[in-house]
C-alpha cells in the first residue's frame, strides 16, 4: 500500500535492516510481499546489500542513507537488482554483483563481479552456498553477521535452508563451512530478518523449504 512506512531494525552497532513491499511481488512468487535490506558501517565503508528503496513510504530509510551515504552497493544474487541502479545514482556508491543476470531484470549500471571468497570493500567476504543459484552470501566480520539472499528463509518461525536438488550433496557441506566463522548474526530477505547461530544450526538440521 503506497505511503506505508519500511520497517526499520538496528541489529548491532553500525548494522541495520529495513524491510519493503517488493513491487513485482505477486501471489504466485512463494514468498510475502516484504523482503529485507542491509546496511552496515565497516572499515571505512557504508556498504548496503540488496537494497530496495521504495517510492513511497521509506522516508526515514532514505533519511537514514542520506546521512550516512552509501559508499558501496553490493547485489547478492541475480534477481535482487532491486535499487542498485537508484543508488548508484544517488549516492556514488561502488556496484558490485553477479557476472550475470536475469534477462528481465538487468541493472542499467556496470557491476563488478563477485565471487565466492572475494574479499568486497569494508572486509565483507562472498561465501559459497552450494545451491547452484550465483548467489554469495556475505560474512561481515566487523558486525559478526551472515547476510544471505534465499539460501535460507524463515516459514512458520523456523528458519529453513531454501530446498535445491543438490541439499546433501552440495549446499549442506557448504552451509556447514560457514560455521567456522565467528558469527552472532544472521539475516535473511525472506521471512523474519534477524536470527541468531543457534537458529542457523539448527536449519542445518532441519528439512528444507521447497516451494
Amino acid at each position: 500500500m503506497p505511503g506505508v512506512p519500511a520497517q526499520i531494525t538496528d541489529v548491532a552497532p553500525g548494522l541495520w535492516i529495513w524491510r519493503a513491499d517488493h513491487p513485482d511481488w505477486a501471489d504466485d512468487v512463494g514468498w510475502e510481499p516484504p523482503v529485507t535490506s542491509t546496511r552496515v558501517e565497516s572499515g571505512g565503508e557504508v556498504i548496503v546489500l540488496d537494497a530496495l528503496v521504495p517510492e513511497d513510504g521509506a522516508d526515514d530509510v532514505r533519511a537514514r542513507l542520506d546521512a550516512r551515504p552509501p559508499t558501496v552497493a553490493v547485489v547478492l544474487k541475480p534477481d535482487h537488482v532491486r535499487s542498485v541502479d537508484l543508488i548508484v545514482e544517488r549516492y556514488g556508491a561502488r556496484p558490485f554483483g553477479p557476472w550475470l543476470f536475469w534477462p528481465h531484470d538487468v541493472p542499467e549500471t556496470a557491476l563488478r563481479g563477485v565471487d565466492p571468497g572475494d574479499e568486497l570493500p569494508g572486509g565483507l567476504v562472498a561465501l559459497y552456498d552450494g545451491r547452484g543459484r550465483n548467489e554469495t552470501p556475505v560474512w561481515v566480520p566487523s558486525a559478526r553477521a551472515l547476510v544471505f539472499a534465499d539460501a535460507l528463509t524463515e516459514r512458520d518461525g523456523e528458519l529453513l535452508v531454501w530446498g535445491t536438488p543438490w541439499h546433501e550433496e552440495r549446499v549442506l557441506p557448504a552451509l556447514r563451512a560457514m560455521l567456522d566463522l565467528p558469527f552472532e548474526h544472521v539475516i535473511v530477505s525472506h521471512g523474519a530478518p534477524v536470527h541468531d547461530r543457534a537458529a542457523f544450526e539448527r536449519a542445518l538440521e532441519l528439512p528444507p523449504w521447497v516451494e
